[in-house]
């Protein structure tokens, strides 16, 4: 999963989402129907603040559309990752032991390219239009081996640089290399690896936020 970087003095827009969409079109990517996927952060309701030390800080939850029927809580300083059914969401919120902060929602469309999907989209927080970054998905669909398919993937990537290098844009799509042993996960993707990626993706779209604009999200 890439995230964008825009220029100093520069931010995301929709104009530079449609140029990146049409360059994936312009090296024979299909358009393939609509993507969502939905990340939530809560915050723990401390009643007695004697008992603070037995909650996390916070959580991210995240909502998978290629897995409705899942839900994954990533709580970043445990390096902890759970799976599990989509109606824990609907339980935690009963048990009013944590309370929602934000809701992000990363959106876009799909596209099918030989044997890759490559999802290009925007993230905007919960009933607003303010985008707040721009990502894509790269999947190569043959192997689910991530060592395997780096060199694969690394090889589109630089097809891909090359190709949207000639439009100029002000920015550039940075990858974060994933520990994912940290989170006790194995060299077989699976969904769960997605949701550390996200996780990852965050917290670069928070740090290109305040170093670029002096805003927060």
């Amino acid at each position: 999963i890439l995230h964008w970087r825009p220029n100093a003095g520069t931010s995301v827009n929709t104009q530079i989402l449609t140029e990146i969409s049409q360059c994936v079109e312009s090296i024979n990517g299909v358009k393939d129907g609509t993507w969502k996927n939905t990340l939530s952060f809560y915050k723990p309701i401390i009643k007695e603040q004697a008992n603070a030390s037995e909650f996390p800080q916070n959580y991210l939850g995240i909502s998978l559309q290629g897995h409705p029927n899942k839900y994954y809580m990533l709580i970043r300083e445990e390096r902890l990752i759970i799976e599990a059914e989509s109606s824990l969401q609907k339980i935690m919120e009963t048990l009013q032991s944590y309370k929602l902060r934000v809701t992000l929602i990363f959106e876009g469309f799909q596209y099918q390219l030989d044997d890759f999907r490559v999802r290009v989209g925007k993230a905007v927080p919960n009933n607003s239009e303010n985008m707040r970054g721009i990502i894509m998905e790269i999947e190569y669909l043959p192997i689910s081996s991530w060592e395997i398919s780096h060199q694969i993937m690394g090889e589109f990537f630089d097809i891909w640089k090359e190709a949207l290098g000639k439009r100029s844009l002000p920015g550039h799509f940075v990858h974060i290399e994933p520990n994912f042993a940290e989170y006790g996960l194995s060299d077989q993707y699976t969904s769960q690896h997605t949701a550390v990626q996200y996780d990852i993706i965050i917290t670069q779209m928070v740090a290109t936020a305040i170093s670029s604009q002096g805003i927060r999200i």
